[in-house]
Order: structure tokens, then sequence, then C-alpha cells
């Protein structure tokens, strides 16, 4: 069962414009499932998918036939970087490799872009901890949210609560 509580899976820290107070915000469970997925579940996923990119939106868009099962939101920081904010997953596809390959995919188009990332989204932060050759497309002076040190799972607990 995923627990949130767990500090090396759920403990981020967030930097100053994301809006909490004290650096820090909570995962919902949603986020938990799908930082599980990065974590336990490296393999394709089980549907074969496109990702198509709607600049328009800023979203990339993981469509399964004719249905769109997951996205990455992001914002467009000048020419040269993105803002990745979110990774959602539809609850009917999720736990199937499909936020691992999406994150992937979009790690890949940004570095064929000749961009670089700051990372808001804590699936994705995950993601690169667990995959450290896409390290070298976060922006070293914006590099987002961070994962948190923290000592024991009470410490983790009010990292994520408060």
């Amino acid at each position: 069962m995923t627990d949130p509580t767990e500090p090396t899976r759920y403990a981020f820290e967030h930097p100053d414009e994301a809006g909490y107070p004290d650096e820090k915000g909570t995962l919902g469970q949603d986020q938990a499932v799908l930082i599980d997925e990065v974590i336990d579940d490296p393999h394709a996923p089980a549907f074969d998918f496109q990702v198509v990119n709607d600049e328009k939106l800023g979203i990339y868009d993981a469509i399964v036939g004719d249905r769109e099962a997951a996205g990455l939101t992001y914002n467009v920081a000048g020419d040269d970087r993105l803002v990745l904010l979110a990774t959602s997953v539809f609850p009917e596809f999720r736990k199937q490799g499909i936020a691992t390959e999406l994150i992937r995919r979009v790690l890949e188009d940004v570095r064929v872009q000749g961009k670089t990332v700051t990372i808001m989204c804590p699936i994705v932060r995950t993601f690169i901890e667990h995959n450290p050759e896409y390290a070298d497309l976060i922006d070293p002076e914006h590099p987002g949210v961070t994962q948190g040190h923290t000592q024991d799972a009470e410490t983790a607990e009010t990292a994520v609560t408060s």
C-alpha cells in the first residue's frame, strides 16, 4: 500500500515560487501512486500509446487509441526552458507504466529541442532521480522541487502535511 509518509519517496521541498510558505507541499494519494510507479514499475507500459504535444494548452498528452490516458502539463519559460508542472494519469491507466514512459518521452523531446527543464512536479523529480541520464536537462539556475532529506517518518509526515 502507498504510504505518503515514507520519507525517501514522498518528502519534497518546493521553491518559494511554488507558493508554499514553508517551501513544502502536500502530496496527494494520486501523486503517491505515480511516484510508486516511477520507482517500482520501470517496465514498458502495457498500452501502446502516442504522445501529442499541445503547445497551445501546454500539455503533453498520452493517447491510447482515441482516449487520453495521461498528461504532463508545462509552462514555457523563455526560448530554452520548460517548467514541468504536473503529471496525471487517469485511474484506469495507472500502475501500467504509462507515467514512466510519458515522462521519458517528454524529456527526450526536451533534449531534442535543446531545452532545459524546471521541475515543479515531484513525479518527474522522482523519475530523474531514478534515471540520472536525464539530470543534465535540469536547469541549474532554476531546478524546481528537490527531494527532501528527512531523518524519520515523523519528520516526513510533518513535511508532507505542512
